[in-house]
């Protein structure tokens, strides 16, 4: 039933929401939080490093499957309207995203778990709404 509706997707709307999530992160954490972000992995005092290809790469791999598993969430749900868009976003960046990273984030290499965890998972939760109203408006 689910993976039956990846033949419904416009790939083009998957394609726009996963760029646009994924430069959100980018700026995210390099520009827009880029102190809190450090502070929050106990980095505040080093000067950046070039990142190596897995902490560019990675994450894109993963904002393109969550785009892929909303796209099909969004669409065996029958989501139609932008509403109904905000109201997944909120269930699925809520319940899933933030969640998992504040979770992720509680373990004791985190010097900062929960600072962590609201930068990061708001950023997921902001990202899913885009994410989900790309993926309504365009279905």
């Amino acid at each position: 039933m689910l993976l039956n509706q990846i033949t419904n997707l416009n790939w083009i709307s998957v394609l726009l929401a996963f760029v646009i999530y994924f430069i959100l992160g980018a700026l995210w954490f390099t520009l827009f939080f880029k102190k809190q972000y450090a502070i929050s992995l106990g980095k505040e005092n080093q000067l950046p490093k070039k990142p190596a290809p897995i902490f560019i790469i990675g994450p894109a791999i993963c904002s393109l499957v969550i785009t892929i598993a909303s796209a099909i969430l969004i669409y065996a749900l029958n989501i139609n309207t932008t509403s109904a868009a905000i109201e997944f976003a909120l269930v699925v960046g809520v319940g899933f995203l933030v969640a998992n990273t504040i979770n992720i984030a509680i373990n004791p290499n985190m010097p900062r778990p929960i600072y962590y965890g609201i930068i990061s998972g708001s950023y997921h939760l902001v990202g899913i709404f885009i994410v989900s109203i790309i993926l309504v408006s365009m279905k």
